[in-house]
């Protein structure tokens, strides 16, 4: 069947509740799901015992203490006992939708990656998945008050295994640009890339980052942040949901004709970013510097404009 495989940080306060919440949802899709919890985080142990999944305290991690990329994905692999695998981020509730889409695809596709979009939404308290409804009642909280992220945030990576195998980069997950450069990998050695993003609604436990000492701009503007981009070779090395060139609609598998748009407006979009940046240091600012003498002779002050 299928071999989940994820790494949390410490189960305390509401962090706990929407971890639980996910890694419960993923014992429910299948009797013979196998999932695997990597890392010695608070709670880990205890949380895996009582769901009755498999912990894998020792992983690789970075100088700065994150879960290295190249590690879990090759251990996971290795620990599987499917041929089905998927890296799932530990605030991700996964429905029957998300099982039936990858049955599809595994059918469809010998070698292949699946991705999808997420939905935001605020939950504080423990599912009640004792009861019959619970998906239901889930999918209606998730059509009033969710909001579907852009094909930049990717949550969910379902593979056969052996997509992945071979040197991988020491990568910190849970950090930036590591998931967009395993959708790159896919796409760069010619493996199908599916975007079952109409099929799945796969639902994001909204939280805060208080795990990271430097919260927010740790997670998203720090030195692991500028490792990762350093480890990948540039932003050439980088896609989103967006460029999986075949998409899963609710009439079947189709080609996603606009990927190739989404890759050069990507492109031109950060060309030109770049440009304005080097418009502004080497042109703009040198210019008011070299005139500011001048404005100040004649007044020419921000304030007084």
């Amino acid at each position: 069947m299928l071999t989940i495989f994820t790494t949390a940080k410490p189960f305390r306060g509401h962090i706990a509740v929407i971890q639980r919440n996910a890694i419960k949802s993923w014992t429910l899709l299948h009797p013979e799901i196998q999932i695997i919890l990597f890392g010695d985080d608070e709670g880990g142990a205890e949380i895996a015992g009582e769901l009755g999944i498999h912990h894998e305290p020792h992983v690789e991690k970075t100088q700065f203490g994150a879960m290295r990329l190249d590690y879990m994905f090759h251990k996971a692999q290795e620990l599987a006992r499917h041929n089905l695998c998927c890296y799932v981020n530990c605030d991700i509730i996964l429905l029957e939708d998300f099982l039936s889409a990858l049955q599809r695809t595994a059918g469809a596709y010998p070698k292949f990656l699946m991705v999808g979009r997420r939905w935001d939404v605020d939950i504080v308290a423990p599912l009640d998945f004792a009861a019959a409804n619970w998906q239901s009642e889930l999918r209606e909280h998730v059509r009033d008050r969710a909001k579907q992220r852009t094909p930049d945030w990717i949550d969910y990576f379902a593979f056969s295994r052996g997509v992945y195998d071979g040197e991988l980069p020491a990568l910190a997950i849970g950090r930036v640009f590591w998931d967009n450069w395993l959708v790159w990998k896919v796409i760069h050695d010619k493996i199908p890339v599916i975007d079952v993003s109409q099929a799945v609604r796969a639902v994001h436990q909204n939280h805060d980052y208080k795990h990271h000492p430097q919260a927010t701009k740790g997670v998203w503007d720090g030195e692991e942040q500028r490792q990762n981009f350093k480890l990948i070779g540039g932003h050439g090395h980088l896609r989103t949901i967006a460029h999986a060139p075949i998409l899963l609609t609710p009439s079947g598998f189709a080609p996603n004709r606009w990927h190739r748009v989404n890759y050069w407006g990507r492109r031109v979009k950060r060309s030109s970013i770049e440009a304005y940046t080097k418009l502004q240091s080497y042109v703009l600012h040198p210019l008011l510097d070299l005139t500011r003498p001048l404005r100040k002779t004649l007044g020419l002050r921000k304030r007084s404009l």
